[in-house]
């Protein structure tokens, strides 16, 4: 929050610096993108496994996707608590660490393949159907006044959309190819 208390709406590249907790759950400054910080989010997502699996084999890759998770929820937290806001779209670790599992879970597959996956992938994180928009809105109602925990399952509630979306996409990408 800024000194007058009132809450971050736009953070920058000094509030990404302040913290570890902001450098993560910004993306490393893809959540700073002034147009669909999720889908820049989402594309350095893309971007960085693919880099990450020229070094790791998949079950490095499955543990580094185990750890991402638990950060993302610490970062979430303490960056959302930070702005004073509880889902700012700037934070964008959340579909780092969703399309990650899409892309382990997808991988290897041609470049046609991936796009769909991503185009699927921001589909349910934008538009939020069914289940989607159900685990969106599951701790909206948290009270942030009175709530000792109101910060941590607003951190929660910023990973679970994104995971569901992960869910739904692969959901539709197997049924897909189970019917071809």
């Amino acid at each position: 929050m800024t000194n007058s208390g009132a809450p971050i709406t736009r953070p920058t590249v000094a509030f990404l610096l302040a913290h570890p907790a902001h450098f993560i759950a910004l993306g490393f400054g893809a959540g700073l993108s002034p147009k669909a910080p999720g889908t820049a989010g989402t594309l350095w997502a893309w971007l960085a496994f693919l880099v990450l699996q020229l070094w790791l084999s998949p079950l490095q890759l499955a543990l580094v996707i185990a750890a991402s998770l638990p950060l993302g929820w610490w970062a979430s937290t303490v960056t959302a608590r930070h702005m004073g806001v509880r889902d700012p779209g700037q934070i964008v670790w959340d579909e780092v660490a969703a399309f990650w599992i899409v892309l382990w879970l997808v991988l290897p597959a041609g470049l046609l393949a991936q796009a769909i996956a991503f185009g699927l992938f921001r589909f349910f994180d934008a538009v939020k159907p069914g289940p989607v928009g159900w685990a969106d809105a599951l701790f909206h109602d948290v009270d942030m006044q009175h709530d000792r925990l109101a910060w941590h399952k607003a951190g929660l509630g910023i990973m679970l959309d994104d995971l569901v979306a992960a869910f739904c996409t692969l959901l539709v990408i197997a049924a897909w190819r189970s019917a071809w």
